[in-house]
């Protein structure tokens, strides 16, 4: 569960990244999910987007994807959402620590 400040952070960093995952009209299907399993493995911070012809909302998507891939909801704007899951094994990303009251 991200907090508030490292939430931040993966956005500013969501904002020069290309979209990468296009859901379209149907299911989202098991290789969508794989695919955004993958890309998540590879790159920590992928950036996705709904189609107008898609049966669901940008939030229903992510919160679809992120459930089946294990990542967090970074955040959806629009039609595009991010979508974040650090790499067990070699992590790329380093978020801020959490303040200790």
């Amino acid at each position: 569960m991200l907090n508030s400040k490292q939430r931040a952070y993966l956005r500013g960093m969501a904002n020069t990244l290309e979209t990468i995952l296009i859901i379209g009209k149907g299911e989202i299907t098991d290789n969508i999910v794989m695919q955004a399993d993958t890309a998540l493995t590879a790159r920590e911070l992928i950036k996705g987007k709904r189609l107008e012809s898609s049966a669901y909302t940008s939030r229903e998507c992510a919160d679809i994807l992120a459930e089946r891939c294990g990542a967090d909801v970074v955040q959806v704007i629009g039609s595009k959402f991010v979508l974040y899951r650090p790499n067990p094994d070699e992590p790329v990303i380093k978020l801020p620590k959490a303040k200790k009251n």
